[in-house]
């Protein structure tokens, strides 16, 4: 692609009075962009809602990771890298409010403008902004970073990267973006991209992967030491510029954040109740009512918080892939989520039930509503009422069993749905018509132990329909390569979903993904209802229009039966030594990004 570094900094400044004159009439810098009518803060803002203003600084923290890591550029698709660079050393231009839907406000950046129809967007940089080694963030930075990112990055920025027409130094401290494309979400993805020190990487291939460059960034905290696939240790950085800044405030306050890595993700339950980790996230609601009584519980030595949320369900559960003949019908999916007894097995594997997944966008204002669709929504859907399945407009639950194990009724009505499709049972084996029996295999990663006990239910009720699946676990590296490459005919699948969904639906359920290896796409979903909803989505100019976009993608997404949900919690489950605290008033996206270790606090 050719460079898009069309104001070389040398002449710049030759035709920066001409650039001043022209072009930003219809537009005025502002302190903050929601990707929906306006920010909820205002411009004098003293603090983000959900943190302590007054927290002390100070203390330590260490987290378990199962894995290890390899290299210390997050940024590129080789190697592994330690999440913690991205979260605590490198900064983007704007910093996220996790108390609302998705708005931006200042960070490197002290204002952002865009234009009338956000085709493009200017930022200006904050004149005391710095790295951690005191070089100031310049436009050079900027620009460098975002050129880089896009050509030599990980794929997920190419993307973005692709609808810049044009990358410009607009002053000696600003610079604008003009997109070849609309898209209503761009200028806020492009205010969280990371933004890294160009002279750092001079005579370097930013796209090897490897330890011997350690990130320099302009974050509140910098790299203090490590030791690859071990621990990796980040140092508050008591010279950070930003300290002061009203997004910050009550942020940060850890001395010290460490991770410490483990081979095996079955151990670091062990490692927390050893007290060797300060911090455990429970998956399991079973494990979190009766796996919890051991002796520093019981001292009050570890604290057990639950941390409600807003966020959508998303999606958790078994998924099949349409690009095999056999999940192609939608009535051998139904029968498939039909047999699939949900209510029996939740009980059995988590004792106190936990509710199920009803949609991929439940649990949010953005899930759809029961019933047949109505007002836009319905107008939404209606031009592509022929190449809907049943339930888009009329309304689509998940079947719901009586909690017994031998499930008669809707094991019933699983036979119907594959005997309308072509299968029944021939001398006790479920078959087509050419006596080919139904046969597929599930694919689990090794370690998946929870999963693993699922699917031993759900094969024995399988068996009541002749079908005996075959079940296969393998490591991780060769999981990735298959389900990369869409080698799978049911394997888990989660994907988790933001109040704010943009871009990424096109990574997740776009047509292009059918054929397309590495995108999120597993079940092969190919609808054109899903690829316009998607548009309108990332083009609607209201909060109304927007929400309406994402109900009828539900609507689509769930009445599609691609996976077999299973259950959800609304709330994340914390166990953490007792010096560990945080502010009263949660963020409507709970135990998210932004969060732990964020705007907690040690404290005796």
């Amino acid at each position: 692609m050719k460079s898009k570094f069309l104001a070389a900094l040398p002449t710049f400044f030759s035709g920066f009075i001409i650039l001043a004159l022209v072009g930003t009439a219809n537009a005025a810098p502002r302190y903050g962009i929601a990707m929906y009518g306006d920010p909820a803060l205002p411009q004098d803002f003293v603090s983000l809602p959900y943190v302590n203003p007054d927290a002390p600084k100070g203390g330590k923290i260490i987290f378990g990771e199962a894995g290890g890591f390899d290299s210390l550029n997050p940024y590129i698709l080789k190697g592994r890298a330690p999440w913690g660079i991205r979260a605590h050393v490198v900064e983007t231009l704007m910093g996220r409010n996790w108390d609302e839907p998705f708005s931006l406000y200042g960070l490197l950046a002290e204002s952002i403008e865009v234009g009338a129809n956000r085709e493009w967007v200017e930022f200006t940089l904050r004149p005391e902004a710095k790295f951690s080694d005191g070089s100031p963030v310049t436009v050079e930075d900027v620009l460098w970073s975002f050129e880089t990112l896009g050509t030599k990055g990980h794929p997920r920025y190419s993307k973005s990267w692709s609808k810049i027409e044009k990358a410009e130094a607009t002053g000696p401290r600003s610079i604008r973006f003009t997109f070849n494309t609309v898209d209503r979400e761009l200028p806020l993805i492009l205010g969280l991209r990371p933004i890294l020190k160009k002279a750092q990487w001079q005579g370097h291939d930013f796209s090897k992967s490897g330890v011997d460059i350690v990130p320099v960034g302009s974050g509140p905290y910098v790299v203090d030491s490590f030791k690859p696939g071990e621990f990796i240790t980040f140092k508050r950085n008591p010279d950070y510029w930003g300290k002061d800044l009203p997004i910050n405030r009550g942020r940060n306050n850890l001395d010290v954040i460490r991770y410490d890595y483990y081979a095996d993700a079955s151990v670091l339950f062990e490692a927390f109740r050893a007290g060797e980790t300060s911090v455990f996230r429970e998956g399991s609601a079973a494990k979190w009512e009766n796996s919890y009584d051991f002796p520093a519980i019981r001292s009050g030595d570890i604290v057990k918080s639950e941390i409600p949320h807003q966020r959508p369900t998303g999606i958790r559960g078994l998924v099949m892939n349409t690009r095999r003949d056999l999940f192609k019908d939608w009535r051998v999916r139904e029968a498939m989520i039909t047999a699939f007894n949900f209510e029996f097995i939740d009980a059995a594997l988590n004792g106190k039930p936990l509710p199920r997944i009803t949609s991929y966008f439940a649990n949010s204002v953005l899930g759809m509503r029961p019933g047949p669709a109505e007002g836009k929504v319905r107008q939404l859907l209606a031009p592509f009422a022929d190449s809907l399945l049943p339930g888009a407009l009329e309304g689509y639950t998940f079947p719901v069993s009586d909690g017994s194990e031998r499930n008669r009724k809707n094991i019933r009505r699983a036979m119907g749905l594959l005997e309308q499709a072509g299968w029944t049972v021939q001398d006790g084996v479920m078959k087509n018509a050419r006596g080919e029996p139904f046969a597929f295999e599930i694919l689990l990663r090794q370690g998946a132990s929870e999963n693993g006990a699922i699917v031993d239910l759900y094969t024995e009720a399988l068996k009541r329909l002749g079908i005996t699946p075959t079940v296969t676990i393998i490591d991780s590296a060769q999981y990735k390569e298959r389900t990369d490459k869409y080698d799978f005919d049911m394997t888990y699948y989660r994907r988790s979903l933001s109040l704010s969904p943009g871009n990424e639906q096109r990574l997740y359920w776009g047509s292009k993904g059918v054929t397309q290896p590495g995108t999120r796409n597993w079940m092969g979903m190919n609808s054109p209802a899903a690829d316009s909803l998607i548009d309108t989505i990332l083009n609607s100019p209201t909060q109304e229009d927007f929400r309406a976009a994402t109900r009828a993608l539900d609507r689509v997404l769930t009445s599609g039966r691609y996976v077999i949900p299973f259950w959800y919690s609304n709330v994340s489950r914390l166990a953490h030594i007792r010096q560990l605290h945080y502010p009263e008033h949660l963020p409507i996206y709970g135990d998210w990004i932004g969060f732990l270790p964020d705007v907690w606090w040690y404290e005796e």
